[in-house]
């Protein structure tokens, strides 16, 4: 009976802690025209305790971000390297941040280069307890960098606001997906925690 439990215990936290283990920083849209004009929306989870405060990314040199969308509660900066092109934008936390349950988006629109083949966007999340995980690793790492894929020019998004609003579409429709695993990711490690207890209870009474 005692190893019937404990097998049952380590299945449930393997499914646990592989809902939770899917959440990455990420860069939405996963897939753009080349030479277009797209809104890049960075979506940051908090994976700890302590609150996400700080989250730097670094611009790909295939694209020109120009315009970044205010957000409440948090300001941000940006670096600039040749040719005045912006090569990193950090956002900071005024008031607490990012907390345990919680995730945030952070928006910013550029133009795709007309020869990209895919975007790869580092970036690096800092906690309040001064932890950084950097997610720039290759796409089979613990903590992979956002890679977006760069598919051929449609002649369509070059300079008007359609490739913006459509990039902005793909962005949200990516988004309502995303919050429905997060939402699935932490109901399940609440059901993880509740049948923790239960086991931990029923095997103590057996003992």
């Amino acid at each position: 009976m005692k190893k019937s439990l404990m097998l049952s215990l380590v299945l449930l936290l393997s499914i646990g802690f592989a809902g939770i283990a899917s959440a990455h920083v990420t860069v939405q849209p996963k897939e753009v025209p080349a030479g277009s004009y797209q809104v890049f929306t960075v979506r940051v989870p908090s994976e700890k305790d302590s609150a996400t405060t700080q989250v730097k990314v670094a611009i790909p040199d295939n694209v020109n971000v120009s315009r970044f969308e205010p957000k409440a509660d948090w300001t941000y900066e940006i670096e600039k390297g040749a040719s005045d092109k912006i090569v990193s934008v950090t956002w900071k936390a005024t008031g607490n941040g990012l907390g345990a349950t919680e995730f945030g988006e952070f928006r910013m629109q550029g133009k795709v280069a007309d020869d990209a083949k895919e975007l790869t966007w580092k970036a690096y999340q800092t906690y309040s307890d001064g932890e950084v995980v950097e997610w720039t690793g290759a796409a089979d790492a613990d903590k992979p960098a956002s890679v977006t894929t760069v598919t051929a020019a449609t002649g369509d998004g070059h300079g008007d606001s359609h490739g913006a609003a459509s990039g902005a579409a793909a962005s949200g429709d990516e988004a309502d997906s995303d919050r429905d695993t997060l939402t699935l990711s932490l109901a399940i490690a609440g059901l993880v925690a509740g049948v923790l207890a239960l086991l931990i209870a029923l095997f103590r009474k057996r003992a």
